[in-house]
């Protein structure tokens, strides 16, 4: 009876997991959808300066979030621990994040990456488009759309390759910093619902 209670036990927090999986394939496809659509829409419209500017956040977005994903993933929970109960600011959110790194790790290299890869495309392709309205010759045109896209592709992997050996090297303290925005963060919002109910009563 005990091994039978295990095994549920063991089968139970598979299903968990594979919910969180479900879930984030969802939020995936439905983040994916309507940014590439407000990406068209919009990326389209614009000149290569400002498809340019764009490409750039989306790249520094999908490096940041990376990073955090590798720093979130590779941190020592035992440190944190011993952090928040010397009292260390950030150490408290910072636990929170190592706990859920699976979770944090998904959405940060995964779901944000892939968005931001999906705007990429799109401010390449606008690029591309603007490139190309003159010219006539097949051949350059494919490689006008190859050379841009593989310098998308190139900056993205240089500027991650950098930022995934500081992650792996400086996890803890990236993921404290990162405590401390949350913690001023969620503080705010706190004290905000406290004087309002002070207020209302």
């Amino acid at each position: 009876m005990k091994q039978y209670k295990k095994i549920y036990a063991q089968d139970y927090s598979g299903a968990k997991k594979y919910k969180w999986a479900i879930k984030m394939f969802v939020v995936a496809i439905c983040f994916s959808l309507f940014f590439g659509f407000v990406s068209q829409a919009l990326l389209n419209s614009m000149g290569v300066f400002v498809a340019s500017i764009c490409i750039a956040v989306f790249i520094f977005l999908a490096v940041f979030s990376d990073m955090l994903g590798i720093a979130v993933a590779s941190a020592d929970i035992e440190i944190f621990q011993k952090w928040k109960e010397q009292g260390v600011k950030g150490a408290e959110y910072g636990l929170i994040l190592c706990k859920n790194s699976e979770k944090m790790c998904c959405i940060c290299a995964d779901v944000i990456g892939d968005i931001c890869s999906t705007l990429c495309g799109a401010g390449g392709a606008c690029i591309i488009a603007t490139i190309t309205k003159k010219l006539s010759n097949v051949n350059l045109i494919l490689l006008s759309s190859i050379a841009v896209s593989a310098l998308i592709a190139g900056i993205t992997i240089f500027f991650k390759a950098i930022m995934k050996e500081k992650a792996l090297n400086k996890s803890n303290l990236i993921i404290l910093k990162m405590g401390r925005v949350f913690e001023i963060l969620f503080n705010r919002e706190w004290h905000k619902k406290r004087n309002k109910s002070s207020k209302s009563s």
